[in-house]
Protein backbone atom coordinates (compact mmCIF):
# COMPACT_ATOMS: atom_id res chain seq x y z
CA UNK A 1 0.00 0.00 0.00
CA UNK A 2 3.16 2.28 1.19
CA UNK A 3 3.91 2.04 -3.11
CA UNK A 4 0.44 3.48 -4.15
CA UNK A 5 0.90 6.42 -1.67
CA UNK A 6 4.03 7.26 -3.11
CA UNK A 7 2.38 6.96 -6.65
CA UNK A 8 -0.31 9.82 -5.51
CA UNK A 9 2.23 12.01 -4.00
CA UNK A 10 4.37 11.35 -7.50
CA UNK A 11 1.25 12.18 -9.45
CA UNK A 12 0.64 15.51 -7.42
CA UNK A 13 4.48 16.35 -7.73
CA UNK A 14 4.14 16.04 -11.34
CA UNK A 15 1.01 18.73 -11.46
CA UNK A 16 2.40 20.70 -8.80
CA UNK A 17 5.67 21.24 -11.20
CA UNK A 18 3.67 20.96 -14.81
CA UNK A 19 1.19 23.73 -13.56
CA UNK A 20 2.73 26.41 -11.26
CA UNK A 21 1.82 29.51 -11.71
CA UNK A 22 -0.68 28.93 -13.91
CA UNK A 23 -4.67 29.67 -13.56
CA UNK A 24 -5.72 26.20 -13.72
CA UNK A 25 -3.38 25.63 -10.55
CA UNK A 26 -5.06 27.20 -8.34
CA UNK A 27 -8.25 25.66 -9.00
CA UNK A 28 -7.10 21.90 -8.37
CA UNK A 29 -9.17 19.78 -5.97
CA UNK A 30 -8.50 17.37 -3.81
CA UNK A 31 -10.78 15.58 -1.49
CA UNK A 32 -13.79 14.82 -2.86
CA UNK A 33 -14.45 16.02 -6.04
CA UNK A 34 -17.90 17.44 -8.06
CA UNK A 35 -18.99 17.73 -11.27
CA UNK A 36 -16.61 20.23 -13.13
CA UNK A 37 -13.93 20.34 -10.75
CA UNK A 38 -10.16 20.28 -12.06
CA UNK A 39 -8.48 17.32 -10.91
CA UNK A 40 -5.45 14.73 -12.02
CA UNK A 41 -5.96 12.44 -14.44
CA UNK A 42 -3.61 10.00 -16.17
CA UNK A 43 -2.86 10.21 -20.10
CA UNK A 44 -0.29 9.37 -22.93
CA UNK A 45 1.54 12.27 -24.33
CA UNK A 46 3.88 10.93 -26.80
CA UNK A 47 5.59 7.38 -25.35
CA UNK A 48 5.38 8.28 -21.83
CA UNK A 49 2.25 8.39 -19.35
CA UNK A 50 1.98 11.88 -18.05
CA UNK A 51 -0.13 13.48 -15.08
CA UNK A 52 -2.44 16.40 -16.58
CA UNK A 53 -5.11 18.21 -15.00
CA UNK A 54 -8.21 17.99 -16.48
CA UNK A 55 -12.10 18.73 -15.94
CA UNK A 56 -15.18 16.47 -14.87
CA UNK A 57 -17.54 16.31 -16.71
CA UNK A 58 -18.63 16.73 -21.11
CA UNK A 59 -21.05 19.82 -21.89
CA UNK A 60 -24.22 18.44 -23.22
CA UNK A 61 -24.75 18.85 -26.94
CA UNK A 62 -27.86 20.90 -25.76
CA UNK A 63 -28.65 22.42 -22.69
CA UNK A 64 -27.12 23.12 -19.71
CA UNK A 65 -25.33 20.92 -16.71
CA UNK A 66 -22.31 18.11 -17.60
CA UNK A 67 -22.52 14.37 -18.36
CA UNK A 68 -20.37 12.88 -16.16
CA UNK A 69 -20.30 8.97 -16.54
CA UNK A 70 -20.44 7.19 -19.64
CA UNK A 71 -21.74 3.48 -19.72
CA UNK A 72 -19.26 0.91 -20.88
CA UNK A 73 -21.63 -0.81 -22.59
CA UNK A 74 -22.73 1.58 -25.08
CA UNK A 75 -19.33 3.90 -25.15
CA UNK A 76 -18.22 2.91 -28.85
CA UNK A 77 -21.46 3.37 -29.99
CA UNK A 78 -22.57 6.56 -28.56
CA UNK A 79 -21.44 9.66 -31.25
CA UNK A 80 -20.06 11.74 -27.88
CA UNK A 81 -17.80 9.53 -26.84
CA UNK A 82 -16.46 6.57 -29.28
CA UNK A 83 -13.59 8.53 -30.97
CA UNK A 84 -12.56 9.60 -26.96
CA UNK A 85 -12.65 5.81 -26.54
CA UNK A 86 -10.73 4.76 -29.92
CA UNK A 87 -8.36 7.77 -29.58
CA UNK A 88 -8.07 9.51 -25.82
CA UNK A 89 -8.51 6.91 -22.53
CA UNK A 90 -7.53 8.59 -19.81
CA UNK A 91 -6.84 7.19 -15.97
CA UNK A 92 -8.26 8.47 -13.07
CA UNK A 93 -6.73 7.92 -9.56
CA UNK A 94 -8.44 7.83 -6.51
CA UNK A 95 -8.47 6.89 -2.97
CA UNK A 96 -12.30 5.99 -3.39
CA UNK A 97 -14.90 6.82 -4.68
CA UNK A 98 -19.01 7.85 -3.24
CA UNK A 99 -22.24 6.69 -3.51
CA UNK A 100 -25.76 7.25 -2.16
CA UNK A 101 -28.46 4.87 -1.42
CA UNK A 102 -32.03 5.74 -0.36
CA UNK A 103 -33.11 3.95 2.84
CA UNK A 104 -36.26 3.04 3.80
CA UNK A 105 -37.84 5.25 6.25
CA UNK A 106 -35.37 7.71 6.18
CA UNK A 107 -35.99 11.10 4.23
CA UNK A 108 -31.76 11.02 3.62
CA UNK A 109 -29.68 9.50 1.56
CA UNK A 110 -26.88 7.46 3.39
CA UNK A 111 -23.42 8.33 1.71
CA UNK A 112 -20.84 5.29 0.77
CA UNK A 113 -17.31 5.72 0.73
CA UNK A 114 -16.14 2.20 -2.13
CA UNK A 115 -12.29 1.70 -1.99
CA UNK A 116 -10.12 -1.05 -2.91
CA UNK A 117 -9.89 -3.20 0.46
CA UNK A 118 -5.97 -2.70 1.02
CA UNK A 119 -6.65 0.91 0.89
CA UNK A 120 -4.55 0.92 -2.53
CA UNK A 121 -4.80 3.10 -4.85
CA UNK A 122 -8.19 2.89 -7.18
CA UNK A 123 -7.95 3.83 -10.73
CA UNK A 124 -11.20 4.62 -12.55
CA UNK A 125 -10.98 4.48 -16.69
CA UNK A 126 -12.10 7.47 -18.23
CA UNK A 127 -11.80 9.36 -22.05
CA UNK A 128 -11.74 12.93 -22.74
CA UNK A 129 -11.72 15.56 -25.24
CA UNK A 130 -11.46 18.91 -25.65
CA UNK A 131 -14.54 21.03 -26.29
CA UNK A 132 -14.70 24.70 -27.68
CA UNK A 133 -16.69 27.25 -26.27
CA UNK A 134 -16.07 26.62 -22.98
CA UNK A 135 -15.29 28.23 -19.90
CA UNK A 136 -11.76 26.85 -18.85
CA UNK A 137 -9.50 25.74 -21.27
CA UNK A 138 -8.98 22.29 -20.08
CA UNK A 139 -9.85 18.78 -21.80
CA UNK A 140 -12.92 17.38 -20.24
CA UNK A 141 -13.38 13.85 -18.82
CA UNK A 142 -16.10 11.24 -17.84
CA UNK A 143 -15.89 8.11 -15.72
CA UNK A 144 -17.02 4.81 -17.62
CA UNK A 145 -19.29 2.81 -15.70
CA UNK A 146 -20.02 -0.79 -15.61
CA UNK A 147 -22.99 -2.77 -13.80
CA UNK A 148 -22.18 -2.87 -10.24
CA UNK A 149 -20.77 -6.05 -8.73
CA UNK A 150 -21.80 -7.97 -5.59
CA UNK A 151 -19.68 -5.86 -2.94
CA UNK A 152 -21.94 -2.54 -4.26
CA UNK A 153 -25.11 -3.71 -5.75
CA UNK A 154 -26.91 -3.35 -2.53
CA UNK A 155 -25.92 0.64 -2.82
CA UNK A 156 -26.00 1.18 -6.50
CA UNK A 157 -26.33 -0.28 -9.32
CA UNK A 158 -23.51 0.86 -11.31
CA UNK A 159 -19.83 1.48 -10.86
CA UNK A 160 -16.33 2.90 -12.28
CA UNK A 161 -14.66 0.57 -14.46
CA UNK A 162 -11.71 0.04 -12.79
CA UNK A 163 -8.36 -0.20 -14.36
CA UNK A 164 -5.38 -2.96 -12.19
CA UNK A 165 -2.31 -1.30 -11.34
CA UNK A 166 -0.02 -3.54 -13.90
CA UNK A 167 -3.04 -2.86 -16.64
CA UNK A 168 -2.67 1.01 -16.78
CA UNK A 169 -0.24 1.39 -19.97
CA UNK A 170 -2.37 -1.02 -21.54
CA UNK A 171 -5.51 0.90 -21.54
CA UNK A 172 -4.30 3.82 -22.52
CA UNK A 173 -2.64 2.58 -25.50
CA UNK A 174 -4.22 -0.65 -26.46
CA UNK A 175 -7.60 -0.42 -27.82
CA UNK A 176 -8.20 -3.98 -28.26
CA UNK A 177 -7.32 -4.47 -24.30
CA UNK A 178 -9.29 -1.68 -23.26
CA UNK A 179 -12.14 -3.54 -25.23
CA UNK A 180 -11.54 -6.35 -23.20
CA UNK A 181 -11.28 -4.42 -19.52
CA UNK A 182 -15.04 -2.71 -20.19
CA UNK A 183 -16.25 -5.46 -21.11
CA UNK A 184 -15.10 -7.64 -16.96
CA UNK A 185 -16.66 -7.23 -13.94
CA UNK A 186 -14.52 -5.07 -11.99
CA UNK A 187 -12.89 -5.96 -8.44
CA UNK A 188 -14.74 -6.38 -5.21
CA UNK A 189 -14.80 -3.31 -3.29
CA UNK A 190 -15.17 -2.33 0.15
CA UNK A 191 -18.38 -0.19 1.40
CA UNK A 192 -18.42 2.15 4.64
CA UNK A 193 -21.27 4.48 5.71
CA UNK A 194 -19.28 7.82 6.32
Amino acid sequence: MEEEIIEIREIMHEINRRYAGTPEHALIKSGEIFPANIVPVLVRQARDTEARLYSWGFPRWQGKGLIINARSETVTEKAMFRQAFLNRRCIIPSTGFYEWKHSEGKKKKDKYLLRMPDRSVLYMAGIYTRFENTDINLPGFVILTTTANSSIKAIHDRMPVIIQPHEKDAWLTDESFARHIIDREGPLLEAAMV
